[in-house]
């Protein structure tokens, strides 16, 4: 609708209007012919982040600062590649986090 004319259809429709109408069992007729939701499978949403995983180990193998970061996980030492790491993969954690409740919101 156009925003100019909204005033003018608003009065026509409240002049014309008589009340509630009876629904006469139309919704639970409707209800009856809606399928029941059907259960989501939660077996590519594993393999979505066992294959998301190792590809992003396999991607970051060779970078010293993901060695760098292992090796003082091993030890217990808190060196800064180690927070730089801890740091972005909980930001990206949060990240997703953040995504999915947002699209599960749209629905």
């Amino acid at each position: 609708m156009n925003p100019i004319h909204d005033n003018d259809i608003d009065t026509l429709l409240r002049q014309s209007f008589n009340g509630p109408t009876t629904d006469v069992g139309f919704s639970d007729r409707v209800m009856q012919h809606v399928l029941p939701r059907r259960r989501r499978s939660l077996w590519p949403l594993a393999a979505g982040i066992l294959v998301g995983t190792v590809l992003c180990s396999l991607s970051l193998y060779n970078s010293p600062l993901w060695h760098a970061a292992w090796h003082g996980l091993r030890v217990g030492e808190w060196s800064s590649s180690t927070i730089i790491m801890l740091s972005t993969m909980t930001g990206m954690s949060l990240l997703a986090l953040v995504w999915t409740l947002a699209e599960a919101d749209d629905h």
